[in-house]
């Protein structure tokens, strides 16, 4: 992330910050052996039909989720940084960020950004499943590309330039989807 000038606003503010900053690392490490472990507690509830459809996801999920958090924490993250802190409507106004907000955008930019780049994922699976089809998703490619809007309007801070990174990435996976075999 760039470099800003910041305050901490509280007596444990950073050292607040610096514990969340190494649990959120160490579960961001850890998320392949939770992902196994997830699939470990659900797998044996469910039908041979469904173990067959999910069966070997769990390193791409991994894989994609930590893309997802690298690309959050090296693209998109810094670039909002970037804005913020160099975006002024008057000279006489310094921006100065406390560090309870810079934090904060960091790690939900960079958590949503790893969810995110579950969607081709959870895409797969809905195919795999019957839920969904490449007709489908063509039908209602429309309805896909407001969704992502949406989305973007939702879990990113205000600022045009994180949504539309969000917006431009959604819709390059909804067009990769479309792209896809019909299964």
């Amino acid at each position: 992330p760039t470099p800003v000038e910041m305050q901490s606003m509280n007596v444990s503010g950073q050292f607040t910050y610096a514990l969340w900053t190494s649990v959120l690392g160490g579960i961001v490490i850890a998320s392949p052996f939770i992902f196994y472990q997830l699939w470990a507690f659900i797998s044996p509830a469910l039908k041979a039909t469904e173990k067959s459809a999910m069966g070997g996801l769990v390193p791409y999920v991994s894989i994609l989720f930590l893309l997802g958090i690298l690309f959050g924490y090296f693209v998109v993250t810094p670039m909002t940084i970037q804005f913020f802190g160099n975006y002024r409507i008057s000279h006489q106004i310094q921006n100065i960020f406390t560090i309870d907000s810079y934090m904060g955008m960091i790690l939900s930019t960079t958590f949503y950004t790893g969810l995110f780049f579950l969607l081709p994922v959870v895409s797969y699976l809905l195919a795999k499943l019957g839920i969904i089809t490449s007709g489908f998703l063509r039908k209602y490619r429309k309805h896909a590309i407001v969704g992502v809007l949406i989305l973007a309007a939702v879990i990113t801070p205000p600022d045009l330039i994180s949504q539309h990174t969000w917006i431009t990435s959604g819709a390059i996976k909804c067009h990769s989807d479309l792209n896809g075999k019909e299964t």
